[in-house]
């Protein structure tokens, strides 16, 4: 989509006639919900994720792969490869900081080795993703190792499918052509998410995954 395909604010008119390019302005316009979305999720649905930020990066990353399938299979790939190299380090008994530099390293080196790969097998597509979303999703190691030291791995891979379940939705809710049409037409109404946020900061009620899982209790009281 481009911005001769549809109507827009005057807003957008003027900041693409002071060159800032529109699949920015599309992009910043469209972090607002993206946030809000997972806010949501996280307040009331109750999944928890790699808190807010790594979700929302994994979100965008995947925006800039050439589709989402590419985007899912680095994001596995790398979260395999980080649970295998922190079982090959283990033994080394390294500091943490020097540890996740390796894992960071053989991730990268794998990462390119997959490229290439996919690239003398005619899968363009894959080969030809950008480095930008491929650094974001390696920033992800890092994120896994902490929790799977603190919580072990059971919570590490739950809280990492969590993310990635986010992921593909703001994904797919930042692709929705009727949702950009509309933020692009009225750029102000991401304003709205403001209020929004505020009601689910003073949340205090059950969340949608604690009735499954309290269900029986709750008829009984």
């Amino acid at each position: 989509m481009n911005e001769t395909s549809f109507s827009m604010s005057p807003i957008l008119t003027f900041f693409l006639n002071t060159g800032v390019p529109f699949e920015t302005i599309k992009l910043i316009l469209m972090l607002p919900i993206i946030a809000t979305f997972i806010a949501f999720l996280r307040q009331v649905v109750g999944i928890k994720a790699f808190g807010i930020y790594t979700p929302l990066l994994i979100t965008f990353a995947f925006l800039a792969t050439n589709g989402i399938k590419y985007g899912i299979a680095i994001f596995i790939i790398i979260i395999l490869i980080g649970m295998l190299m922190r079982i090959a380090l283990k033994s080394f008994r390294l500091l943490y900081l020097p540890r996740v530099a390796i894992m960071l390293t053989i991730v990268a080196l794998f990462i390119l080795i997959m490229l290439a790969f996919s690239g003398s097998l005619k899968r363009t597509g894959l080969a030809s993703v950008s480095i930008f979303p491929i650094l974001i999703m390696i920033t992800l190691v890092e994120k896994f190792i902490a929790v799977q030291i603190e919580k072990g791995d059971r919570a590490a891979i739950f809280l990492a499918s969590e993310t990635l379940v986010i992921s593909i939705l703001g994904f797919y809710l930042a692709s929705w052509e009727a949702l950009i049409h509309f933020i692009i037409f009225y750029p102000w109404i991401i304003l709205l998410t403001i209020p929004l946020n505020i009601v689910l900061g003073k949340w205090t009620g059950l969340r949608l995954n604690e009735y499954l899982r309290f269900g029986e209790i709750i008829k009984k009281s």
